[in-house]
């Protein structure tokens, strides 16, 4: 398969926040791939702010870490915020064990609560058959 990019992690857009996810399998590859995108995605598409989900990262190492800082740095330098939402209770305490410190990095208890820190509101819906004032 030369030649053929692997599809990677998902990138959403949402307004002017991206958001994605982070998975167990991050190898060193993964990760530089995902960086490169996430990173161009940002520039090309003059994103204000980044969500990386992290609810589904069942464990957590130095590597993963310093790519979460790394990214953390890269985005702003970009002028884009990063906020890494939903970390698990057992991840959180492995960092803490290891002595792995996120420096730099901003958490979110939830991606709900990450994106609202990001500024991003989601538009009230219209109650059914409420239809009024679009007449002009």
């Amino acid at each position: 398969m030369t030649g053929h990019r692997s599809p990677g992690v998902p990138i959403l857009r949402l307004g002017d926040v991206l958001v994605t996810g982070l998975l167990n399998e991050l190898d060193d590859r993964a990760a530089i791939a995902f960086t490169e995108e996430l990173t161009e995605r940002i520039s090309a598409e003059g994103a204000r702010g980044v969500l990386i989900d992290i609810s589904r990262l069942e464990v957590i190492d130095s590597f993963v870490a310093r790519t979460l800082m790394e990214l953390t740095t890269v985005a702003r330098l970009l002028g884009a915020r990063v906020i890494v939402a939903g970390m698990r209770p057992p991840v959180a305490i492995t960092l803490v064990e290891l002595g792995i410190e996120l420096v730099g990095v901003e958490t979110a208890l939830n991606p709900e609560q990450g994106l609202a820190a990001l500024g991003w509101r989601q538009a009230p819906q219209p109650l059914e058959g409420a239809r009024r004032g679009t007449a002009r």
